[in-house]
């Protein structure tokens, strides 16, 4: 461990014993010596020490004192304290510990011992933060990995619907701005607070995996289906939870994962009870789906599909509006008629 660069506040209100102690330390250490607590807190103003050695008895604030005031800082709070005493006794050290100082030393100190006891509390933090940073960088990589597979999921699923066009990609960025303005209108705030919107984002990627089941006859058919026909389209629905249920067994991942199997499942759900494939009426229908219902719809409005051609922004606006509390949630559509506009810089 390179300690030239690690830097010590050793505070004390005996000038001796600032002056044994950064003779000691000096050679291994950038050492500030302060002489009270005081003075430490305006130096942390200036300078955050890797390690701070606290003498116990100090006029005006002790160091349990000051170490309180640390702890109560977050920026502070991380810092090691190793107190320096010339009090003895258990219940003077199990004080300072529950307090959260990591070690004590008797006074007057052994240069020897106390150069030892910093650099195992140094490593001991240089180890906790790799530690971190190799689960913080573990954590990075299997999100990529995840995001890279949904998105190739996905993918898959829409090359083999060539109609829709990025309405995958376009349904996300909807979902967003949905997403946000209800939150800041406070509608649904509750559930959507509870929710991992990086997640939610994430897995409505998945909404129409289960088209995978759907012939290509009938996903591709330029025209418009038959009533058997759109019977089969239906089972998307069924068929994406299916899926997803498949992979759910064979993964922790849950809150994703469920996210994913609602979105697959509700969202051609309509509020009047008409929708597929369970005919769920008003909020019985999760808000996932409620939204994703929004959103679905809106991209089949806005561009074009074999059987028609796209409509403009406004037009689908007004026709979304004209499906609040049959098709649609009311309260959704309400702040869908506030934010709609910043839907026309994806379409």
């Amino acid at each position: 461990m390179d300690t030239t660069s690690k830097t010590i506040f050793l505070v004390d209100d005996n000038r001796s014993n600032l002056v044994v102690g950064k003779k000691a330390l000096s050679p291994s250490y950038n050492v500030f010596t302060i002489i009270s607590g005081k003075r430490m807190f305006s130096a942390l103003e200036k300078i955050i020490p890797d390690l701070i050695l606290l003498d116990v008895e100090m006029p005006e604030m002790s160091g349990y004192e000051v170490l309180e005031k640390l702890k109560e800082n977050s920026n502070y709070a991380d810092i090691p304290v190793i107190f320096l005493t010339a009090l003895s006794g258990d219940d003077t050290e199990l004080k300072g510990l529950s307090m959260g100082a990591v070690d004590f030393i008797a006074k007057p100190f052994s240069p020897a011992l106390l150069l030892k006891r910093i650099e195992l509390h140094l490593k001991l933090v240089d180890y906790s933060n790799n530690l971190e940073n190799m689960v913080a960088e573990t954590t990075a990589e299997v999100v990529a990995l995840k995001n890279a597979v949904l998105k190739t999921t996905a993918e898959l699923v829409e090359h083999r619907d060539k109609t829709t066009g990025n309405h995958i990609e376009r349904t996300q960025k909807y979902l967003k701005i949905l997403l946000e303005a209800a939150n800041n209108y406070s509608v649904y705030s509750d559930e959507i607070n509870s929710l991992d919107i990086e997640l939610v984002l994430q897995s409505s990627q998945l909404h129409d995996v289960g088209k995978v089941k759907i012939r290509d006859n009938i996903l591709l058919k330029p025209e418009r289906l038959t009533s058997e026909e759109y019977e089969e389209m239906k089972t998307h629905t069924t068929f994406g939870e299916s899926i997803i249920n498949n992979i759910k067994e064979n993964t922790t991942d849950s809150n994703f994962l469920e996210y994913a199997r609602i979105f697959a499942l509700s969202h051609h759900e309509k509020w009047d009870g008409t929708g597929y494939p369970y005919g769920l009426s008003g909020e019985n229908i999760p808000l996932l789906g409620r939204l994703m219902a929004i959103v679905d719809v809106y991209d089949a409005l806005v561009t074009d599909r074999p059987y028609k051609k796209a409509y403009s922004h406004d037009e689908a606006a007004l026709i979304i509006e004209e499906g609040k509390a049959t098709h649609f949630d009311p309260v959704l559509i309400e702040v869908f008629l506030k934010i709609h506009n910043e839907f026309r810089k994806y379409n």
